[in-house]
């Protein structure tokens, strides 16, 4: 009797997360979004989770009243709509609007299950992602709760130039408005207006038409103090200094019981 040749493993073809996010296939097609288009739309049906290839892209959600407000801002490399695989299909909670143009994979629910199950290279870089966006939120609420808007708007900047990121920081980012950067960190549109003047006459940033943000926007902060040592010599904020937190902490320590 005649044996059966074995198949040889060389011959299985081994998966790749990046092959599979940048090409077409089935449950799964390249999309083109021009800006002011919309991924997905607040109350749409979560059938699709979409992977950002290049482009820029705002998460947004409005109130019942009207109100609009601006969650996150989405580059290339993230996934957006992750709800659709939920245990249970809902609604998408936000809007996902692209504010540079933008070209996304767009895969369908049932693509996407599939291939977290079967894929174990693929389910273990999606819940890499995961982790980093819920580490992401955290770190936003801490932003929100605990520091000054003029820290918010240095991080939003610098977040949005990639520092901190693997590689070289964009540093020139995408056209976005003070109105979006009030939404983003909580405050009047004037007063980003009055900090992105401040930043710019410190060397901060540079600013025609495109923000462009200098590596020495950090120092907003890692510091908790004014910049005294600056070579421009001005201070960040106008008035009274204010006192850091380990000198207001020593000051109360120092008051009679």
């Amino acid at each position: 009797m005649k044996q059966r040749p074995l198949k040889s493993s060389s011959s299985a073809v081994e998966f790749d997360p990046a092959v599979f996010l940048a090409s077409a296939g089935l449950g799964r097609r390249i999309i083109k979004v021009k800006v002011g288009e919309a991924l997905f739309s607040q109350g749409n049906a979560a059938e699709y989770v979409f992977y950002l290839q290049t482009g820029r892209a705002k998460l947004t959600v409005v109130s019942g009243s009207g109100k609009e407000a601006t969650i996150t801002l989405l580059g290339p490399g993230d996934f957006v709509g992750e709800e659709s695989v939920a245990a249970v299909a809902g609604l998408h909670m936000a809007t996902a609007v692209a504010i540079t143009a933008c070209t996304a994979l767009k895969i369908s629910r049932a693509e996407m299950l599939r291939v977290m199950h079967e894929e174990h290279a693929f389910s273990d870089m999606f819940l890499a992602f995961l982790v980093s966006r819920s580490m992401r939120i955290q770190a936003d609420l801490v932003d929100q709760l605990f520091n000054s808007s003029e820290k918010r708007l240095a991080r939003i900047l610098l977040l949005m130039a990639e520092f901190g990121q693997p590689g070289e920081p964009e540093k020139l980012i995408p056209r976005i408005s003070q109105e979006t950067l009030a939404d983003m960190i909580g405050t009047t549109r004037s007063r980003v207006s009055f900090f992105m003047n401040r930043f710019r006459k410190l060397g901060f940033i540079e600013y025609n038409g495109r923000i462009h943000v200098n590596k020495s926007l950090l120092n907003v902060i890692l510091h908790d103090q004014l910049f005294e040592h600056n070579a421009v010599g001005a201070a960040l904020f106008p008035g009274q200094p204010e006192k850091s937190s380990l000198t207001k902490r020593q000051s109360k320590a120092k008051m009679p019981a």
